[in-house]
């Protein structure tokens, strides 16, 4: 049973490479990745590396790769390669406009890129099930009507970004495929993520809150934050592995589209609360915008900002995230575990 990973080296989409060698000592993973493994990724992947195959790769050019990939018993699919675009959290990473940098880029590997796998994926019949990873950044700003209430899958989409506009397309032409070719095919549109082998990798450079306060708090480092108000749907990813190695596992999907998040929001200051349990004696000091080292906008609290609706997941596939604290403080011992230790820190 072999799972190709596209962009499989990264963040979210190695923690599932490793959950899903780990569940079965009989499964493989092929991980296609422009990026080999770095140091922290190849001691990650150490356990289970007898049984992972990393292609190294440019998901655009089908040279490169398919020969390779045809040699495998591919039977599921999961399309994680992308390119993330986005800039916040301090004052100078805010003024940065990364879409503008290379804005062909984003749309060649994240729609184009989708396209060349589907088009492998079409000719091998026994591919059982593809899941392609999307993001919330499908979503506008604001909804949904009724205040209070998770963002659902259906409505609300309007992509600002480059970033946003390229996954919605991507999520289009897998429907379409799925269609004229007959795939078992869904999207997962993830909320914020952050936890494990969350890092700096040459196609995302972006941290969340969570991993910001996490990695301040550890090192002993003032948190500084413009508000303690701003929230997020922050959800690890181990929870986001679980989460889609469980719709590659369900006997039948009902949806096209399915949110993973917590299903709830956190604010800054709820992150902070939860790291001062594990380092009391964690200094915060509320800072202007200009001198703030973590940075939300206040006024973005609901749409794709806000809590995402994971009853779909949690009715087709009984999936369910764990506690936010929990999951919070699991995060904090990995990083120590994982990080610090092999620093020497």
């Amino acid at each position: 049973m072999t799972l190709l990973i596209t962009g499989g080296t990264g963040f979210v989409m190695s923690v599932l490479a490793r959950t899903w060698l780990e569940r079965d000592p009989k499964a493989r993973a092929v991980i296609l990745d422009r990026a080999g493994l770095d140091d922290l990724a190849a001691r990650y992947f150490a356990p289970v590396r007898d049984r992972l195959t990393v292609i190294t790769a440019d998901i655009c050019d089908p040279r490169e790769w398919q020969a390779t990939l045809d040699s495998h018993d591919i039977r599921y699919v999961v399309h994680g390669a992308t390119v993330t675009p986005i800039s916040r959290g301090s004052a100078a990473e805010a003024k940065r406009q990364p879409e503008a940098e290379d804005p062909a880029r984003i749309v060649d590997v994240n729609f184009m890129g989708t396209v060349r796998i589907l088009e492998w994926v079409r000719q091998r019949p026994d591919v059982e099930r593809v899941v392609f990873v999307s993001s919330g950044s499908v979503y506008r700003h604001h909804g949904p009507d009724w205040t209070g209430e998770p963002l659902p899958e259906d409505g609300y989409v309007a992509p600002l970004t480059l970033y946003g506009i390229s996954k919605y397309a991507a999520e289009m032409v897998v429907n379409r495929y799925a269609d004229l070719f007959g795939l078992s095919a869904a999207s997962v549109r993830l909320a914020s993520v952050y936890g494990p082998m969350d890092r700096v990798t040459g196609s995302r450079n972006f941290r969340h809150v969570p991993n910001r306060v996490a990695h301040m708090a550890l090192s002993g480092e003032t948190i500084r934050p413009n508000s303690l108000e701003p929230v997020g749907d922050y959800v690890t990813s181990t929870d986001v592995a679980d989460a889609i190695i469980a719709l590659l596992s369900a006997e039948r999907l009902r949806y096209r589209h399915y949110n993973i998040g917590s299903g709830e929001t956190s604010t800054i200051g709820d992150i902070i609360g939860w790291a001062r349990e594990r380092i009391p004696g964690l200094e915060v000091e509320l800072s202007s915008v200009e001198t703030a080292n973590v940075i939300q906008d206040v006024s973005l609290k609901d749409g794709m900002w806000g809590a995402y609706d994971i009853a779909r997941i949690a009715m087709d596939t009984g999936w369910r995230p764990r506690g936010a604290r929990q999951s919070f403080h699991g995060y904090m011992d990995w990083i120590v575990e994982n990080e610090m230790r092999s620093e020497g820190k």
